[in-house]
């Protein structure tokens, strides 16, 4: 009997031990996961006066803040450089969009498209983080928009056109290319989208317009579709998803 109690003892210990190793490993992988998190980045956005937009951002106002850059994702296929600027007016948000290209791969000629399918620069606002709905918009290097709003509902989401979509609620947007057109099939060396959106337009979500110090989630995307490759860069990174909103980077109104 007290051989069979120690050989039970052993092999107790030794299963105590085992089970202490797998534990002390897991925790060491799920902190090494938490510190691959990459950080949800924060921008400052600096207050300006209202101001004509042309789609060169060659405007005085936009000397006094600083590009971002945008992060190329995996798997990449092009090596194109995206980045942005961002500032705020009593009136609404002002938003320049700049990255190099060889190939304007957009083809689609009106607005509301499904443009995320060629070329394409995105910005998505959530101005209030008690309401899962967001704003998203898109131009094509033509010019072309698609302005929507998303509700996103346990992953659920679909995008509802604006109502009334003119006069004060209508978004200003022009783009500019380098080193060529703003053509279909343009052979350029980069492209520009110069974008003015009224706080009109996002009504009636709440925390619109921002005050100093207020915060809106946010992120920034380029979608490139050279020689039938596609290549995507984001500020804040997202998966696989564009809209996995809890994911978004943070902006903060100076």
């Amino acid at each position: 009997m007290s051989r069979m109690n120690s050989s039970f003892r052993r092999m107790l210990g030794r299963t105590c031990q085992c089970a202490m190793i797998c534990l002390w490993g897991w925790c060491v992988s799920a902190s090494q996961l938490r510190a691959e998190e990459p950080t949800l980045p924060s921008l400052t956005v600096k207050r300006c006066s209202d101001f004509q937009i042309n789609g060169r951002g060659d405007a005085d106002n936009w000397n006094n803040t600083s590009w971002v850059d945008l992060n190329l994702r995996p798997p990449a296929n092009h090596d194109y450089s995206a980045r942005f600027k961002i500032l705020y007016s009593a009136t609404g948000i002002y938003i320049l969009f700049d990255g190099t290209d060889e190939t304007l791969t957009a083809t689609m000629q009106e607005d509301f498209l499904d443009l995320w399918n060629e070329d394409v620069y995105e910005f998505f606002l959530w101005p209030d983080e008690q309401d899962t709905i967001y704003f998203e918009y898109e131009i094509s290097p033509l010019g072309y928009e698609l302005p929507i709003l998303i509700p996103n509902l346990g992953g659920r989401f679909l995008g509802w056109r604006p109502w009334h979509y003119e006069g004060d609620r209508k978004i200003q947007k022009k783009v500019s290319a380098t080193g060529g057109s703003t053509e279909s099939l343009a052979k350029v060396s980069g492209w520009r989208a110069e974008i003015y959106l009224p706080y009109e337009t996002l009504k009636p979500l709440r925390n619109v317009p921002p005050e100093p110090d207020t915060r809106w989630r946010a992120n920034f995307y380029r979608v490139d579709y050279d020689a039938h490759k596609v290549s995507s860069w984001d500020w804040a990174r997202t998966g696989p998803s564009f809209h996995e909103f809890k994911k978004f980077g943070t902006l903060v109104f100076e």
